[in-house]
């Protein structure tokens, strides 16, 4: 059983990563939750959504958590239960910043009477602004990717740089997924009167809505950035191929007349010339005249 519980002046934490049946169970019999909350505890694709009652409210929110693997940014839900002296807090174990803030509760008691001792609202609270400033490095980082992109777009190789870009717009499209439904969900919060918490919650949950309202505009600032770079590079890339097939073309045009005149003198039939032992210069001559009056031309139109 994972469950773990932290008290400290009348609130209690319980806090589950992952969960199992056994936690489950203890839910069930120690606490009067709906059974359809409980039933979310177990579903994998749950969306955000704030179920109120009289006693409590059950909060459910996504954080991002970078895959370093697959290079973009993953949803983890969430779960909070929160009453007038608890709050229960469920994922499924790869939210660091909610694990770290339980872990520093149970070891620094004078932490611990700062986050529990005013009361569940300011236990959610503090539970909330921790995963909402573990946002901002994440946000960081792609800042940073942007800016080197920025700096290589037009040294480094086209290829790589193209395969970057795609990979830094899915991780930014998939973060403003993930952010705007919370915003939702807070806003909710935010509204709400809950004769359960303190009136002065609604302030301390307008600071979150806040926090979420600058990760979302620096989201959508980098999503228009990275637009931008992802047209320019693929300019550049229509550019830099239209050069070459420029260059090809001029190389094909060229060699037509000279593989005229080589398919002409080819021909198994009298031609003039044929019997002088000049005859090979002079035609390499008259292919290098054709070739050197059609390179002038093309250079005094500028094609060149």
């Amino acid at each position: 059983m994972a469950l773990q519980a932290v008290t400290e002046a009348g609130s209690m934490w319980v806090h589950i990563a992952p969960l199992s049946s056994e936690d489950l169970e203890y839910l069930r019999r120690h606490f009067r939750f709906h059974p359809l909350d409980l039933e979310d505890l177990t579903s994998k694709t749950e969306h955000p959504k704030l179920d109120i009652y009289d006693d409590y409210f059950f909060a459910v929110m996504h954080f991002p958590v970078y895959n370093t693997t697959h290079r973009f940014s993953a949803p983890c839900e969430l779960h909070c239960f929160v009453g007038a002296n608890y709050v229960v807090t469920v994922h499924d174990g790869r939210l660091k910043p909610v694990d770290d803030l339980f872990a520093e509760c149970q070891r620094n008691p004078v932490l611990r009477q700062d986050v529990l001792g005013k009361g569940a609202g300011r236990l959610f609270y503090v539970i909330l602004d921790r995963l909402v400033d573990y946002i901002f490095p994440m946000l960081g980082r792609v800042g940073g990717e942007i800016s080197g992109i920025e700096e290589e777009l037009f040294s480094a190789d086209m290829g790589e740089l193209i395969t970057r870009i795609a990979y830094l717009r899915r991780d930014i499209i998939t973060l403003r997924s993930i952010l705007q439904p919370q915003k939702m969900v807070i806003s909710h919060l935010e509204a709400e009167r809950f004769p359960f918490l303190p009136a002065e919650m609604k302030a301390y949950f307008g600071d979150i809505l806040d926090g979420f309202t600058r990760a979302l505009d620096l989201v959508q600032n980098y999503h228009e950035v990275i637009q931008s770079l992802s047209d320019t590079s693929m300019a550049l890339t229509s550019y830099r191929i239209n050069e070459v097939m420029r260059i090809l073309t001029i190389i094909s045009v060229i060699l037509l007349p000279l593989s005229l005149i080589s398919g002409i003198y080819g021909m198994n039939i009298a031609l003039p010339l044929a019997d002088s032992p000049w005859a090979f210069l002079v035609i390499l001559g008259w292919m290098a005249l054709v070739a050197g009056i059609m390179l002038a031309f093309f250079r005094r139109r500028g094609w060149l």
